[in-house]
């Protein structure tokens, strides 16, 4: 029998948000709340939506089928002007949980653009002071096309007089569906390569087509987020154009936020920053650091010998640390440390490798990291103009030895770096055991 580990019952601060803002989580809260007429528009604009895009047509279920369910997602969205604007949100998920392997959906994966990929595009960006836009796919996964015969019970609050008992035939990917995030990348790519860019091998979401100065538009695609960048203004806006007569699009401007990270832009001084700061202050308040919390100047400090050894060993240990939300803190960090910080990329190595039985001695270390934190919620990537180095790649490897208190293995750290900002990093663990110094360097080096 699986069970869920004690430390992920208590939920209280995933809750929160959703008491602080009075979301209703079924129709018949909705309808009831009073904020009813706004909750009831935002139905029928995602009613509409789904019309116009021709995601499903009633029918009588065929004998021997069975329809899946659906549900309505509520959500409140802040606009960047402010607080006091909210945008009310009401989106049709289809139970995807009912769907069955091999009848209802068969290959699921779909790849999303790789975050080096990009911070590589930032770091090009700045060299070569290229222009920056962002846009947004309104309903992303109702353009996917459907290769198999799915049926779901018609929407609360939306059944079709006279034909209560009819049933969806979707035609469309739909929120929920198992299949709908390939579906929607499999369209995309389609278009992309209809219109004539060059899907790279190295990363599937990344896209890029050379024009005819020589210079080259390149797209990222992160499920529906998108982000172009170009010299040429010219280029861009065409490319928006056609993005926009095959998918209903939203003209961000230039790129501001993209997967919670934070974009500045000085062109006046050719620099580009990447930061989390408002990511790691709502990390920070969520595990109660605070002002009254004393900052530390380093990731990790000496002292911190973590080994399987600290692990809870008495039934006051074990129940003193089932309450610490020990993989939740790491989990957020290591977010963090794959964004933007790969000054604690070392220290969230050596803490993750012990959450499936942490002991005090390793929540101090996570505590500490926290405490770093807090000193430096600021600090982020800074990719910079550079005419000397700027369009080189530099690298730096190294490794410790024995570094594991367990299993004696050495740990591999690296860096890569373009226009001054590091693009891709990594601390881990090395595979084998080093019997020397030079060794544990070797085999760092060939790791890579």
């Amino acid at each position: 029998e699986i069970r869920k580990p004690a430390r992920f019952t208590d939920i209280v601060a995933y809750a929160l948000p959703v008491i602080e803002d009075d979301i209703p989580s079924a129709y018949k809260e909705a309808v009831r709340s009073s904020e009813s007429v706004e909750w009831k528009k935002s139905m029928d604009e995602e009613m509409k939506s789904l019309h116009k895009n021709e995601t499903w047509k009633l029918v009588q279920l065929p004998k021997g089928k069975k329809a899946i369910g659906c549900k309505w997602v509520y959500a409140k969205k802040t606009e960047s002007l402010g607080k006091d604007n909210v945008r009310f949100k009401a989106r049709l998920v289809a139970k995807g949980y009912a769907q069955k392997e091999g009848i209802d959906y068969n290959e699921v994966f779909s790849p999303v653009v790789k975050h080096s990929s990009i911070r590589i595009l930032l770091a090009l960006v700045a060299q070569f002071d290229l222009e920056l836009a962002q846009l947004d796919v309104k309903t992303a996964f109702l353009h996917g096309d459907l290769e198999e015969e799915i049926y779901m019970s018609q929407p609360e609050g939306f059944k079709v007089a006279g034909k209560e008992n009819w049933v969806c035939k979707l035609q469309k990917s739909l929120y929920g569906l198992k299949q709908s995030p390939r579906q929607w990348y499999k369209r995309f790519d389609r278009f992309m390569i209809g219109q004539k860019y060059t899907r790279s091998h190295f990363d599937h979401c990344v896209y890029f087509r050379k024009l005819q100065d020589g210079t080259f538009i390149y797209l990222l695609l992160y499920v529906d987020d998108i982000l172009i960048a170009c010299k040429s203004k010219v280029e861009i806006e065409r490319l928006k154009t056609q993005l926009s007569n095959e998918f209903e699009m939203k003209d961000l401007g230039e790129a501001r936020k993209i997967l919670g990270m934070e974009i500045e832009r000085d062109r006046a001084k050719g620099k580009i920053s990447l930061c989390q700061k408002q990511y790691l202050k709502k990390v920070l308040h969520r595990f109660g650091m605070n002002e009254n919390s004393k900052p530390v100047s380093t990731p990790l400090a000496p002292h911190f010998k973590l080994s399987a050894s600290m692990s809870p060993k008495t039934g006051e240990e074990s129940h003193y640390m089932a309450q610490i939300p020990y993989a939740s803190v790491v989990g957020s960090l290591m977010y963090a440390m794959v964004c933007t910080r790969p000054d604690i990329s070392q220290a969230i190595s050596i803490v993750s490798r012990y959450m499936h039985n942490p002991g005090k001695g390793h929540w101090q270390a996570v505590k500490w990291i926290l405490r770093y934190i807090l000193g430096t919620v600021d600090v982020g990537l800074l990719f910079q103009q550079d005419k000397v180095t700027g369009q080189c790649v530099v690298g730096y490897v190294d490794s410790d030895y024995a570094g594991d208190l367990d299993k004696r293995r050495s740990t591999t750290g690296f860096v890569f770096s373009i226009a001054g900002g590091p693009v891709s990093w990594r601390s881990i663990l090395q595979s084998t055991v080093a019997l020397s110094t030079t060794e544990a360097e070797y085999m760092a080096v060939t790791k890579l």
